[in-house]
C-alpha cells in the first residue's frame, strides 16, 4: 500500500536552486533535521538546517538513473530500473537494456522504497 507524502505532514520539501528540481525532504528531528531522498530513505543522521540542505544537494537525483534490483515473490532478484518515483509509489521496470522490441514489465512499489528493492 503506498504512502502518500500526507503521511508525513513534517517532512519539508527541499529543491535544488535555479530549477527548483525537488532533491527531497528535511524531516524535522529533535533539534535538526534528516535528509529523506526521493525513495524514502533517510540519508543522514540529524543535522543542521544548512547541513540539510547541502546534503540533498550533494546527494542530487542521479540515483534515480542507477540500476536496481528487485526481489521477486520467488526470491530471484531482477534488473529493474526505476521507472516513476513520486511520494504515492514507485515503479520499476524490468531492465531491457534498450530493446525497443522487448516486452516492458512494470512492478509497482509502495514509498518509501520497499527492502525488496535494492542498488545494484
Amino acid at each position: 500500500m503506498a504512502t502518500p507524502l500526507s503521511a508525513h505532514p513534517d517532512w519539508i520539501e527541499h529543491r535544488r536552486p535555479g530549477d527548483r528540481e525537488l532533491l527531497g525532504w528535511m524531516q524535522p528531528e529533535g533539534d535538526g533535521f534528516v535528509v529523506i531522498d526521493l525513495l524514502g530513505r533517510r540519508r543522514s543522521g540529524v543535522l543542521d538546517w544548512l547541513e540539510a540542505e547541502e546534503a540533498l544537494e550533494e546527494i542530487g537525483i542521479g540515483y534515480l538513473a542507477d540500476i536496481y534490483e528487485l526481489q521477486l515473490e520467488s526470491g530471484e532478484w531482477l534488473r529493474v530500473r526505476l521507472a516513476e518515483v513520486s511520494p504515492a509509489r514507485i515503479i520499476a521496470k524490468k531492465d531491457d537494456f534498450g530493446d525497443m522490441n522487448a516486452d516492458q514489465v512494470y512492478y509497482p512499489l509502495p514509498f518509501p522504497m520497499p527492502e525488496t528493492l535494492r542498488p545494484r
